[in-house]
């Protein structure tokens, strides 16, 4: 599926959680790894404003791309974000929803 570019560059990007590891499957607690570099993934919260409106997003980076002392409320740039539609079909039911992934989160504005 295709993913598409987003330009914060206009916007204010705050930490709204700390990162957690991403998990590929919760009950053997396997991390998932990006595919390309096999660095641990991590999720994100981010409160990212712009024109007015403000949206919480959870966004995957690889851990090379997160900051040590990441903390709430901390202001920060993302580099290479990018949002990508998925489906999927479980126990019957389809699901459809838009991934979020960066490839770094970098502190200050």
């Amino acid at each position: 599926m295709p993913s598409f570019k987003i330009d914060t560059s206009t916007a204010a990007v705050f930490v709204a959680t700390a990162p957690t590891p991403k998990l590929v499957n919760k009950q053997t607690g396997e991390r998932a790894v990006d595919r390309e570099t096999g660095a641990g993934l991590s999720t994100v919260g981010l409160l990212i404003s712009d024109d007015g409106e403000g949206n919480l997003y959870q966004v995957t980076v690889p851990e090379t791309g997160i900051p040590e002392g990441l903390a709430p409320g901390t202001p920060v740039s993302v580099v290479g974000l990018k949002a990508r539609d998925w489906e999927n079909e479980f126990n019957g039911q389809k699901r459809h929803g838009i991934s979020f992934r960066a490839v770094a989160i970098t502190a200050g504005v």
